[in-house]
């Protein structure tokens, strides 16, 4: 096992642990919020720092909010454990969202992804690097598009033809402002989140 130790979050690595012993630790309710990776045998488990906690929140809070505004039906999933057993791969996200899909999973309690479609927004932060090539993951998974902030830019990666390529907009949120969200992001720590929150609003109601 190896243990990454920062001042922000802590992540333990483990190599071949086999799949039911990652279902029982994701089944686990008592891991005070630690989040899974796995990934053919290999295993993640991270401890998120309040620094990430609050960078995924804030990206949250813009989302929802500019559902809001544009009136965009979403269902928010996020940090919900996604697996699938034939690929023997799982992950839990610090944000997801289904949008396109929302209408397809409405009242389901249990996402099956050898049924149910993925989410078709994950949101990753990027403080310290897993150990596991999570973009990778998510492609095999199928998740259309991945944002990811690691504390200076927040980037948007589209699936295509099974593989992830940048992207300058997003295809799951056409029009989001994403160097707006980036600039706020970055006084999300020093500032009062909720009066950002409201710049954010008002930006979005000018476009």
């Amino acid at each position: 096992m190896t243990t990454i130790e920062l001042a922000v979050e802590q992540r333990n690595f483990l190599r071949d642990v086999d799949w039911q012993t990652y279902v029982a630790l994701s089944d686990t309710t008592d891991r005070a919020g630690c989040r899974l990776t796995y990934n053919q045998g290999d295993l993640e488990i991270m401890t998120p720092s309040m620094p990430h906690e609050r960078y995924g929140t804030m990206i949250g809070r813009m989302v929802e909010r500019y559902s809001e505004i544009f009136d965009i039906e979403i269902w928010s999933v996020a940090s919900t454990t996604f697996r699938r057993a034939d690929m023997h791969r799982g992950f839990e996200a610090d944000e997801a969202y289904y949008v396109q899909n929302a209408e397809r999973i409405r009242g389901i309690s249990q996402v099956d992804l050898e049924i149910h479609p993925p989410p078709d927004l994950v949101v990753e932060i990027e403080i310290s690097r897993s150990a596991i090539d999570k973009m990778s993951l998510f492609a095999a998974m199928g998740i259309p598009e991945l944002w990811r902030y690691n504390r200076q830019s927040l980037e948007v990666f589209c699936l295509e033809n099974k593989t992830y390529a940048s992207a300058a907009t997003s295809e799951v949120f056409p029009g989001f402002p994403l160097k707006y969200a980036e600039h706020l992001l970055g006084l999300q720590l020093t500032s009062n989140e909720t009066t950002l929150i409201r710049q954010f609003a008002r930006h979005c109601e000018s476009l």
